[in-house]
C-alpha cells in the first residue's frame, strides 16, 4: 500500500516520548527515520523496553518491512511523506503515533 502522511507543522511533530520521537527537521530526515521505524524493530524494542513489563508487549507489533520505502517532500511550511509498505495500516499508525504524537495526518491511501 502507499500511505500519504502529512506533517503540518514539522517543527512539532514529535512523539511525547524523546527516546521513541523523530529527531529530524528536514523531509529527508523524516522520510529516513520512518523508513527505519519500518524496516527494522528497532523502534518497536525502544518502546517495549519502557514498559512496566517488556514481555507482555504484542510480538506482532514488532513486525518489520525490510523492503519498505519513504520519500520526504518539502513544502512552504508541511512535509508530505509518501509510504510504500506492506505492513497494515494499524502499525503504521502506531510507529506515526510514537515518532510524531498527534501532529501528523493520513491524507490518502492508493495501492502501490
Amino acid at each position: 500500500m502507499r500511505y500519504h502522511i502529512r506533517l503540518p507543522d514539522p517543527s512539532i511533530a514529535r512523539g511525547n516520548t524523546p527516546g521513541l520521537a523523530f529527531q529530524s527537521h528536514g523531509a529527508d530526515g523524516f522520510a529516513e527515520e520512518l523508513q527505519h521505524a519500518l524496516r527494522t524493530r528497532d523502534l518497536f524494542e525502544r518502546w517495549s523496553a519502557q514498559l512496566d513489563d517488556p514481555e507482555d508487549a504484542d510480538p506482532a507489533l514488532g513486525a518489520t518491512d525490510p523492503a519498505a520505502t519513504v520519500s520526504g517532500e518539502q513544502h512552504d511550511l508541511h512535509i508530505d511523506l509518501t509510504v510504500d509498505t506492506v505492513l497494515p495500516s494499524a502499525l503504521l499508525r502506531q510507529r506515526m503515533h510514537l515518532l510524531a504524537g498527534d501532529h501528523w495526518q493520513l491524507r490518502d491511501v492508493t495501492a502501490a
